[in-house]
């Protein structure tokens, strides 16, 4: 983090409207069985969402010991195996490139990449991903929503994930599945179908009281 992400996605954050927003958006996609997300950049992805799951998100109060996330980010459980479809990253993929110039596309089937198209920046991906001849590698390991109004695409991935409308997608290591690395990828504006309801258009919101609260952090 830098003194210019501190300002932008902490010191002009009010963090009590933002708790807002964020425990309405994952109260109702928790409550939810399917899910399908999609993207301008051409993101189209089905999945079912983990049945009783404790969800988390990171506020950004840092008021008692312990580790505290920066604020704006929302972690929920899914059924990886579910996962089917087009993953398009247009934002930034850290590591190992950081801001790309190009697409990123990948091919998910129960939650395996099996196929990376795009330009120089999906083979150099793709190329940084087989490095490890690890298997878990080309498996997605989470998705999180991004929700701080402040946050912007600088390729530093600490503000990346945390855009307001965009996912973040984890790939290779997890907790429940060691692998040699951890990627995150970061799709654009997505729009959310929650049990076939739509819930964001492009990042802006449709469920009322979401777009209402949002108003108030100068989001739509």
């Amino acid at each position: 983090m830098n003194p210019s992400i501190m300002v932008r996605c902490i010191g002009r954050i009010n963090l009590t409207v933002l708790d807002k927003f964020m425990s309405r958006i994952i109260r109702l996609t928790v409550e939810a069985k399917q899910m399908h997300i999609t993207t301008p950049a051409g993101t189209d992805a089905t999945f079912t969402n983990r049945p009783g799951q404790t969800p988390r998100y990171a506020l950004g109060y840092a008021d008692t010991p312990g580790v505290h996330m920066l604020g704006g980010q929302i972690f929920w459980g899914i059924l990886l195996e579910t996962l089917n479809g087009k993953i398009v990253f247009d934002g930034s993929v850290n590591p190992p490139i950081g801001l790309i110039k190009d697409p990123i596309e990948l091919t998910i089937v129960k939650g395996d990449i099996i196929k990376i198209e795009g330009g120089a920046d999906a083979a150099r991906y793709e190329t940084w991903l087989r490095s490890f001849n690890d298997p878990n590698m080309l498996k997605i390991g989470h998705v999180c929503y991004g929700f701080n109004p402040g946050a912007r695409l600088t390729g530093d991935v600490v503000e990346d994930e945390r855009i307001w409308g965009a996912v973040e997608w984890g790939i290779g290591h997890m907790a429940f599945r060691p692998a040699s690395s951890h990627s995150d990828g970061i799709c654009l504006n997505v729009s959310v179908w929650l049990d076939g309801k739509q819930i964001l258009d492009r990042g802006r919101s449709l469920d009322p009281e979401l777009a209402e609260v949002a108003k108030k952090l100068g989001k739509s």
